[in-house]
């Protein structure tokens, strides 16, 4: 696969083979591939709490809200939901923004060559997720990476009259407007 079918491919998945687990060493895997990507004046602050235990993931999900557009959507049912999580993590006082956004994408892309997906979710409860997962006290979590194997169909479509809001129709297939090309070129 090229990296502009990977891109197209990577979409935000909410909704996952349950089932279908991942183990330690495929998170491993994820995170060793993000953490050779460029960082703001190379200081790789960004540390990474890995979530693949069913009890433990059970905890994470209940901090994380999913689809903001879904007015009427909770997020994905039980047997729907993620079957792992990479959390970004950072000194408290530490800024890395840039830095996350390249790992976040980094480990969608690789985990879409793997045949994953997943979402990156910045609605996240913090409070509550640093106690659920005993994050140590100096640090601070950024993003949450929910992975899975995808069972959902995401398709892209042209935006209309400049509406960004992502839909789904009555099948559950999910629908995410894109600009067109020339819209976007300056």
């Amino acid at each position: 696969m090229n990296l502009k079918d990977m891109v197209l491919k990577n979409r935000s998945y909410r909704r996952f083979y349950n089932e279908k687990k991942i183990s330690k060493e495929e998170l491993t895997e994820l995170v060793d591939i993000a953490r050779n990507t460029p960082s703001a004046a190379n200081r790789q602050p960004v540390r990474y709490k890995l979530v693949y235990e069913e009890a433990e993931a059970a905890k994470v999900y209940k901090t994380l809200g999913w689809a903001g557009y879904l007015k009427d959507w909770d997020g994905p049912i039980e047997n729907e939901r993620p079957a792992a999580y990479i959390i970004l993590a950072t000194d408290k006082d530490t800024k890395a923004d840039i830095d996350e956004g390249i790992i976040s994408q980094t480990i969608m892309l690789a985990a879409v060559e793997r045949g994953l997906g997943g979402c990156i979710l910045g609605n996240v409860k913090r409070e509550e997720l640093v106690k659920a997962i005993n994050l140590p006290a100096d640090y601070k979590i950024d993003l949450v990476l929910a992975l899975g194997y995808p069972k959902e169909n995401v398709s892209l479509v042209e935006m209309q009259n400049n509406d960004v809001k992502y839909y789904r129709d009555e099948d559950m297939n999910h629908y995410v407007p894109k600009r067109k090309l020339e819209d976007v070129l300056l």
